[in-house]
């Protein structure tokens, strides 16, 4: 991931997630860029499943993951939030699968 700053009130950081590279603009480049390095991360490891190459997928399936994680440490039963979160990647592998196999 890299990043640079131009601007006074309203920064302009540049990131780089899973390979492309993205213009943001906010007040606290370091969250920014800290935010990003996470989702970058999260792209990778679902991509080093090798379930998919496709990188719309991986981001939704990186997405699922950080909806898990945020859900679970904010949720009054962990266990229910786990759950529902399973059953959701679940569900979203099945799409993904159909919609595979009537791609080729």
């Amino acid at each position: 991931m890299t990043g640079e700053l131009a601007g006074n009130a309203h920064e302009y950081i540049t990131v780089e997630i899973y390979d492309q590279v993205y213009h943001l603009s906010g007040q606290d480049a370091e969250h920014i860029r800290e935010l990003a390095a996470r989702v970058d991360a999260k792209m990778r490891a679902v991509a080093a499943q090798g379930r998919t190459v496709d990188s719309l997928r991986v981001a939704v399936l990186a997405a699922l993951n950080l909806a898990d994680e945020l859900s679970q440490a904010g949720s009054a039963d962990p266990q229910q939030g786990h759950a529902r979160a399973a059953s959701l990647r679940v569900l979203l592998d099945e799409v993904l699968e159909d919609k595979s196999k009537t791609e080729s």
